[in-house]
């Protein structure tokens, strides 16, 4: 999730857990712990300008649950020794400190990003992908429930919005994880009609809502691309085929930066050559053309693909200029199907 939420939800979550006395305390404390698992990205940044492996490090062993209870107690133990706020409520400090650290990694496991809970076990990263990376629906809650607690102080007052803004955010994750459900059953039926309903497929929330969502499932050929209104849409999901160079893709298969992001992604990936170079893109982040985590990982010598030193590409901006239509189609079903997809995923006449 974005650095907002994670700071207001450390923050509520100490501040709710730790005597009403040490409240502002608790605030500031919450809100550091609850950003410090995203301050890998400074030592992985010095370690390496390998931007694959930038990604797939980032969210493993700063989010570990394996990890994050040792550093809480090490936390609480030196603070504990200095005396003050936390040795004088020792057993309250030591929840405050490992829940505003645990609860990061889990709500992060809520995105499609993906997160190494288990860590250092080599399971693919957690991705429940049933909330946007920023959604003010779930922020908004904790961001006034702190606000609240700040001017009220010790007061009960304080306390009681802590609670209401906890339980407001968890309740909207609840829905979140409900409307997925929904459109998982919606997009089962619809590719079941196409011959698809054993393909590898994922959905997640549109940007900023959980109202509108992308269901993607990968074909022999590339993939097929649709999105589900949980306002507007009755009919089954029409879906858009894609191509994706995908013997280019098995030839490099086997190099270790492929590989890596096979892993990271679940075989989410489309491929395609653009001015000699094999570029590898994150289909769950973004939308077709259009996606955020695009490497180049190989060149063309001849007829075979010789690895190189990844490369990710710029950021599409262009993206940004469809968040009007993505609001548009929450609210209205489109009348005609565009580009509809083709039983058992075969290639459209114009794919590759």
């Amino acid at each position: 999730m974005d650095s907002l939420s994670q700071i207001v939800l450390g923050a509520a979550v100490a501040a709710a857990i730790a005597p009403p006395q040490h409240r502002r305390a608790a605030l500031l404390a919450g809100a550091a712990l609850g950003t410090l698992p995203d301050l890998d990205i400074i030592p992985i940044n010095l370690l390496t300008e390998d931007p694959v492996a930038r990604m797939t490090w980032h969210r493993s062993a700063s989010h570990s649950l394996f990890v994050l209870p040792v550093v809480a107690w090490a936390i609480w133990a030196w603070c504990r020794t200095r005396g003050g706020r936390v040795a004088q409520a020792p057993r309250r400090w030591f929840w405050a400190i490992a829940l505003a650290l645990v609860t990061h990694p889990l709500l992060d496991a809520f995105t499609v990003y993906g997160t190494q809970l288990l860590w250092p076990l080599p399971l693919p990263p957690a991705m429940w992908s049933s909330v946007f990376i920023i959604d003010p629906l779930y922020t908004v809650w904790l961001l006034a429930a702190c606000g609240v607690a700040w001017f009220a102080r010790a007061s009960q007052r304080g306390q009681r919005a802590l609670v209401i803004g906890l339980a407001l955010s968890t309740a909207y994750l609840g829905w979140s994880l409900v409307a997925k459900a929904v459109v998982e059953r919606d997009a089962e039926r619809s590719l079941a009609a196409l011959g698809l309903q054993d393909a590898p497929r994922f959905s997640t929330p549109a940007p900023f809502t959980t109202l509108l969502w992308r269901v993607v499932a990968m074909t022999p050929h590339g993939f097929v691309e649709g999105e589900r209104s949980l306002v507007a849409d009755r009919g089954p999901i029409a879906f858009r085929s894609h191509g994706s160079d995908v013997a280019a893709l098995r030839m490099v298969s086997t190099q270790p930066s492929v590989q890596r992001l096979s892993w990271f992604n679940r075989g989410f990936m489309k491929a395609e050559q653009r001015d000699g170079a094999l570029v590898l893109s994150d289909l769950r982040m973004g939308s077709e053309p259009d996606y955020t985590f695009r490497f180049a990982v190989a060149r063309r010598e001849g007829g075979a693909w010789r690895a190189t030193p990844p490369r990710q590409l710029q950021w599409p901006w262009q993206a940004t200029q469809r968040l009007g239509a993505l609001w548009q189609r929450i609210w209205r079903e489109p009348t005609i199907a565009q580009s509809p997809a083709t039983p058992s995923g075969a290639p459209p006449a114009t794919a590759r």
